[in-house]
């Protein structure tokens, strides 16, 4: 999920969206298909290792809602159900966007946030591997930073971040082996929260 900060405008997510993003196995969903670019249901339940019916439901769910949307000119035929995820910034509301339903919009907040521990979790797991000299390569990336910025600056810094993410995201090539998919959760709050 993000803000639309980078420039573009945001989705602001409707109460079917919200609905079907508080579900763990559609979130799993949604970062497998951003991963993949666009699957099958048959391929998406094997990875997740669930059963085929139940992805199928859940990707009907995904689509109603519209985080996802068939991608045809991948199907092998007119039968092929292809899926790709919607792209753009989502976004659960702000003071101009008001959420329509705020439990809906707390109950995708903490389940952003639960993973986003969990996702620290992992990386305080892996760190003493990496400071001690047993890892090869990095992996992971635990940085903090204190900094005095306005608010205008501090919108311009997360554009900068944003436009540098998606520059390098259009130059990677696909093929390369040794892409791997990283995670990023940026967090930031000023002195005020």
């Amino acid at each position: 999920m993000g803000d639309g900060i980078n420039g573009e405008d945001p989705v602001w997510m409707t109460t079917a969206m919200l609905k079907a993003y508080t579900h763990p196995l559609r979130r799993k969903i949604l970062r497998l298909l951003a991963r993949r670019h666009h699957m099958r249901a048959a391929d998406i339940a094997a990875e997740l290792d669930v059963a085929a019916n139940s992805v199928s439901f859940h990707l009907r769910t995904l689509a109603d809602a519209g985080l996802i949307v068939e991608a045809p000119e991948h199907a092998r035929d007119r039968r092929d159900r292809v899926w790709a995820p919607v792209k753009g910034a989502m976004s659960v509301g702000d003071p101009d966007h008001p959420v329509a339903d705020e439990e809906l919009g707390d109950a995708v907040v903490r389940a952003v946030a639960a993973e986003h521990q969990d996702l620290l979790q992992r990386v305080i797991a892996w760190s003493p591997e990496y400071y001690g000299g047993r890892a090869s390569g990095i992996h992971a990336v635990f940085q903090q930073r204190t900094t005095r910025l306005t608010e205008a600056e501090f919108t311009a810094v997360m554009e900068i971040f944003d436009k540098a993410v998606a520059e390098a995201e259009a130059a990677h090539d696909d093929d390369d082996p040794e892409g791997r998919f990283w995670q990023i959760d940026l967090v930031a709050a000023d002195d005020t929260i």
